[in-house]
C-alpha cells in the first residue's frame, strides 16, 4: 500500500517494535492495534510540511488575505528568468535572499521570454516536445517543481506566468507564436492540476496587450483551462505591457481576481498612482498594484545616455502607489528579471550579475517599505490628498497621503523632503502623534505630542532634495499604536 494510509501502516508498526507502551485498561490485541494505528495518524498528520494558506480578497475587495482572514502584503520580486536560467543550487540562493529580505511572492515565467523555447535550462531541458503546448517536457517541470517547493519551504508564494506574451502575441521578442485556444486551454489544465495543491498566484499575460479577438480568445480559454485544473484554488490577474493595465480589457472577467499594471522604465518620476487610482475607483472593486514598476539599475527609456533608476526611483514608485491604495507593491531589479551574469548577451545593458545584484539598496529599502504598512492596519487606509493642505512641489514631486477609515492614523510620503502644510482637522482636535520614518534605513524619529487643530506645518530633516525622501506617519494618541523601527 502506498499514500497516507501506507506511511500510517508502517508508523503502526514502528511503534509497535519500538515502543513500551502499558495498557492501565483491559484490551485486546485488536484495540491495542487500532489505537497505535490511530496515534500513528496523529502523528503522521504533526509532521506533514504546512503548506502554504490559500489567498483571497478580502471581504471590501480592496486587498488579499490568508485563508484564516490575516492580510497578506504582496511583496513582489520580478525574476521572470527564474525557472529557465537558474539551477537548483542558485535558485535556492536566490530564494533564500528573498525569503531573508521579507519579499512575499516572486514572479516568474514557465515559457520565457529569452530563447525559452529553444534555450534549454540548466540541466538542458527545454520546456514543450515540438514547441506544442500540449506536449509538456516532464524534465523540464520537475525543475520547475523543485523551486516552487522551495519557495513554499521558504514562505513564498510562487506569482507565476504560464507564458511571456511573445508566445501568443511576438510583436517584439523571438516567439514563436505557439498559442491557439484549444492548446492555451489545454497548457492552462495541464498547470491548474499540477500545481493546483502548491503557494501559486497565477499570472496571464507576459507584457503583452491583447490586440486581436484571437488573442482575447487565447487569454480567455488559458484562465480557464487553469480553472478547471487547480479547481478554482488561486487567485489570477494579468500583467500587461508598459504603462498598462489588465483592467482595460479583463476588469469584469469572471477570472479576475485583482488588477495588475506595469508603470515601466519609460520615464522618471512615472506618476503610477494615477493608473493605481483608476483600478481603485473602478466596479465592481477590485484590489490592485504595480506589478512591474521602474527596475532598479535599469536605463531610462532603455538608454545608458539617458541615466539609470536608483534606489530612490523604486521608493517613490512603491510609496506613491502604496498610498493611492494598491494592496502590494512589486520591485524590481533589471539584473535579477534576466539573471544576467558574464558570459550571457545583456538585455539593455545590464552591467551588474545578478548574485551581486540580490543586494542592491532598493531590495533592503523595500523590506523597511512592508515593515511600515504591517505597522498599522494598512487595510484600513484610504488615498485622501485632503490631508496635503500646501506643497510647492505638487507639480513635479508630489506628496501622496492616505487615511484609516476611522481617522486613526495617516501617512504622507513626501519625495524631495519638502515643507508641507498638512490639514489635521480630519482628527477632531485629538491629540496626535507625528514622526518621520526613513524610507532609506527604516528608522524613525518621534515629535512632540499636539493637539490636531487644523493646519499644521511639517518640515522634514534635512535641507530638500531629490532622494530625500520622508515618510509623515500621524498617530490618533489614544488609538495606542506601537513605534515603528
Amino acid at each position: 500500500m502506498t499514500g497516507r494510509w501506507g506511511d500510517v501502516i508502517s508508523i503502526s508498526f514502528w511503534l509497535l517494535k519500538n515502543l513500551k507502551i502499558k495498557l492501565m485498561l483491559p484490551c485486546s490485541p485488536k484495540m491495542f492495534a487500532c489505537s497505535i494505528a490511530v496515534m500513528a495518524a496523529a502523528l503522521l498528520f504533526c509532521i506533514q510540511p504546512v503548506q502554504a494558506q490559500t489567498l483571497e480578497v478580502s471581504d471590501n475587495g480592496r486587498y488579499l488575505t490568508r485563508h484564516d482572514g490575516t492580510p497578506f502584503f504582496w511583496l513582489g520580486d520580478t525574476a521572470w528568468e527564474l525557472f529557465h536560467r537558474l539551477d537548483r543550487e542558485e535558485a535556492t540562493r536566490y530564494l533564500k535572499n528573498r525569503a531573508e529580505k521579507g519579499f512575499t511572492v516572486i514572479q516568474a515565467v514557465v515559457l520565457a521570454e529569452l530563447n525559452g523555447l529553444t534555450s534549454p535550462n540548466p540541466y538542458g531541458d527545454l520546456p514543450l516536445h515540438q514547441n506544442d503546448p500540449a506536449q509538456p517536457n516532464e524534465a523540464y517541470f520537475e525543475h520547475v517543481d523543485f523551486i516552487v517547493d522551495k519557495a513554499e519551504e521558504l514562505g513564498l508564494y510562487i506569482g507565476m506566468l504560464p507564458t511571456w506574451g511573445d508566445k501568443f502575441d511576438r510583436k517584439w521578442g523571438v516567439g514563436p507564436e505557439i498559442f491557439t485556444p484549444s492548446n492555451a486551454r489545454r497548457y492552462g489544465s495541464f498547470l491548474g492540476e499540477r500545481y493546483k495543491d502548491e503557494p501559486i498566484i497565477w499570472i496571464l499575460g507576459g507584457d503583452r496587450n491583447p490586440e486581436t479577438d484571437q488573442h482575447l480568445a487565447i487569454i480567455h480559454a488559458m484562465a480557464e483551462g487553469i480553472q478547471q485544473g487547480d479547481e478554482g484554488k488561486h487567485l489570477m490577474t494579468y500583467h500587461p505591457q508598459g504603462e498598462s493595465s489588465s483592467a482595460q480589457w479583463f476588469h469584469d472577467a469572471q477570472w479576475l481576481d485583482f488588477n495588475m499594471f506595469q508603470s515601466g522604465h519609460a520615464r522618471k518620476n512615472n506618476r503610477n498612482y494615477q493608473i493605481n487610482l483608476s483600478n481603485y475607483r473602478k466596479s465592481p472593486v477590485k484590489p490592485t498594484l504595480d506589478g512591474e514598476p521602474c527596475y532598479e539599475d535599469h536605463p531610462i527609456y532603455w538608454e545608458p545616455e539617458n541615466g539609470w533608476f536608483h534606489a530612490f526611483d523604486v521608493r517613490q514608485a512603491a510609496y506613491w502607489s502604496m498610498l493611492a491604495g494598491a494592496m502590494g507593491h512589486t520591485y524590481g531589479n533589471h539584473n535579477i528579471w534576466q539573471m544576467w551574469e558574464p558570459g550571457r548577451e545583456p538585455v539593455s545593458s545590464a552591467r551588474t550579475p545578478w548574485y551581486e545584484a540580490l543586494d542592491y539598496p532598493g531590495a533592503f529599502q523595500m523590506k523597511y517599505l512592508k515593515a511600515l504598512f504591517l505597522a498599522r492596519p494598512f487595510t484600513r487606509m484610504v488615498p485622501n490628498q485632503d490631508l496635503v493642505a500646501k506643497d510647492l512641489l505638487q507639480n513635479t514631486a508630489p506628496a501622496r497621503a492616505a487615511i484609516a477609515r476611522d481617522n486613526s492614523f495617516a501617512v504622507i510620503y513626501i519625495p524631495h523632503g519638502q515643507d508641507l502644510e498638512v490639514e489635521l482637522s480630519m482628527f477632531n482636535n485629538s491629540i496626535v502623534e507625528a514622526r518621520w520614518y526613513n524610507p532609506r534605513m527604516g528608522e524613525s524619529i518621534m515629535l512632540k505630542k499636539f493637539k490636531a487643530q487644523s493646519v499644521h506645518h511639517f518640515d522634514p530633516p534635512a535641507d530638500p532634495k531629490r532622494g530625500n525622501d520622508w515618510v509623515l506617519v500621524i498617530d490618533k494618541e489614544e488609538a495606542g499604536y506601537p513605534p515603528i523601527h
